[in-house]
């Protein structure tokens, strides 16, 4: 499989540890750890072989406000543009995901004081070198400069860093591995969009003849993990405008800002649709050019000759995926190569089937 599994994970000066019987923490130095062994104190959560574990604090989250109704929108035309934009992440609570769930979101929105040890230490720095009185107060107010921002940086990673590990048996390391193959098939589309709005355009002359107009933006799907959340699997991330989504091997989570939701992969609802896209960017190499247009035509579709400035318009044939759920997901993708999507929704379709059944035996448990 394309994907990476630890048996351990560091956060600071804190190691933790995977075994058969459990979770254990350490810390030390090199040849000198101590440790709480694997009974101590971590959550079962849900799907078999899923753990996760919090680091310092035990402190609820303040509740956040939800997102404005985005509001309809006009094109310069005046198309009226539909958003294709997620609700409110609040929302989206997957089975078993509550206690995980408000501790991400308490981390998040927790200050980071990295920031303002830096500008600290710049202030001294810049105050030494003003009033300057030897090279060894200097090297001194240096190295205590360096050593607070160090130091600030392990207690953001202790306060604001949460744990999670995976024990995959065999049919699991198959089915997160397919998923975790076929997204990164997406991602080696030359290019990848996503798609915020769409309108029914009226009056086509002014728009190379197409009947939708697409709002949207170029985008990455890549190998990441959450700020500040460690886990001992390899994770894949899709932005989707203000909104990340991350595929874990559970679960989807959803990252808004400071804010975080869970969807399980059974509520995903996939369609997926063969586009002809009139491209005004450049051609992805990967594109298959099916045809071509002009930027202002006529009635006929031909040329319109009261344009001076009237290129030429190759026409794509790419691929969408749409994403929604029941909880408010509501996302948009287009692909500069189509026929790999379909791929990619088995896999989701297959890992869901799984953690279904495994959640189920979890509850009868």
């Amino acid at each position: 499989m394309g994907f990476y599994l630890r048996k351990s994970i560091s956060v600071g000066p804190f190691r933790f540890n995977l075994s058969k019987s459990g979770i254990g923490v350490s810390t030390g130095i090199r040849g000198l750890r101590v440790g709480l062994g694997p009974r101590g104190n971590y959550v079962h959560m849900g799907l078999n072989g899923f753990y996760y574990r919090k680091t310092l604090s035990d402190d609820q989250g303040k509740p956040q406000s939800p997102h404005d109704k985005p509001q309809p929108r006009y094109d310069s035309h005046g198309v009226m543009m539909e958003e294709v934009e997620s609700g409110d992440v609040g929302h989206m609570v997957h089975t078993s995901s509550a206690e995980l769930l408000s501790e991400l979101s308490e981390k998040q929105a927790m200050m980071r004081i990295s920031p303002l040890v830096w500008v600290f230490a710049v202030a001294l720095i810049a105050a030494l070198l003003t009033n300057y009185t030897g090279p060894l107060k200097m090297g001194v107010g240096v190295l205590i400069a360096v050593s607070m921002v160090a130091l600030a940086h392990t207690v953001d990673a202790l306060r604001k860093s949460v744990v999670l590990f995976y024990d995959f048996d065999e049919t699991l390391e198959k089915a997160y591995g397919l998923l975790h193959d076929h997204a990164l098939n997406l991602a080696s589309c030359q290019g990848v969009w996503h798609v915020a709005a769409s309108g029914e355009i009226h009056d086509r002359k002014y728009h190379a003849g197409a009947s939708t107009l697409l709002d949207r933006k170029r985008t990455t799907i890549c190998r990441k993990s959450p700020d500040f959340l460690q886990t001992n699997v390899e994770t894949i991330a899709v932005s989707v405008g203000r909104q990340t989504l991350y595929l874990f091997p559970d679960r989807l989570l959803v990252y808004d800002g400071g804010r975080v939701g869970a969807v399980g992969y059974e509520e995903l609802e996939f369609t997926i649709e063969q586009t002809r896209m009139i491209e005004n960017e450049h051609v992805p190499s990967d594109a298959e050019v099916v045809g071509e247009t002009w930027r202002y035509v006529n009635k006929k579709g031909g040329p319109d000759r009261r344009f001076a400035n009237n290129p030429r318009l190759p026409i794509c044939h790419y691929e969408e995926i749409h994403l929604r759920t029941a909880s408010g997901l509501n996302e948009r993708l287009q692909l500069s190569r189509h026929g790999i999507a379909k791929g990619f929704a088995d896999a989701v379709s297959y890992l869901a089937q799984f953690t279904n059944r495994t959640e189920a035996d979890a509850a009868t448990a």
